[in-house]
């Protein structure tokens, strides 16, 4: 039996979860991918803890109009200052089982010209 899509992405998300683990030098910038909106979160695995967090949802974000995909560049330069304020420089890149396209590169693009290293 075929898997469905949830199924396909959650094995894919385990295979990369097997390589990719974050420090607190370097921790891992986690995206959360709905139908409608996109977070980030930036992890520190060895301790288990979120050291900051961006989503569309959040005021300055949700009143930007525009595009799903608008709206993930707006996240992704928003999170790459939260980065930079925090000290953080260089993270590791979790797509979290969703295809490197779209909204997922949209958001990864703005944080790399936002100064953040991945």
């Amino acid at each position: 039996m075929a898997l469905t899509k949830e199924q396909r992405r959650l094995r894919i998300k385990r295979r990369i979860r097997k390589i990719i683990s974050g420090t607190a030098e370097r921790p891992r910038l986690s995206v959360f991918r709905s139908n409608t909106q996109i977070s980030v979160q930036l992890i520190d695995d060895n301790e288990g803890k979120t050291l900051l967090s961006v989503s569309s949802l959040s005021k300055d974000i949700a009143e930007k109009k525009g595009t799903k995909t608008e709206q993930a560049t707006y996240v992704g330069a928003a999170v790459a200052e939260k980065a930079k304020a925090a000290g953080i420089e260089t993270v590791v890149f979790d797509r979290n089982g969703y295809l490197y396209h779209g909204r997922v590169k949209a958001l990864a693009d703005a944080a790399r010209n936002g100064g953040l290293k991945f």
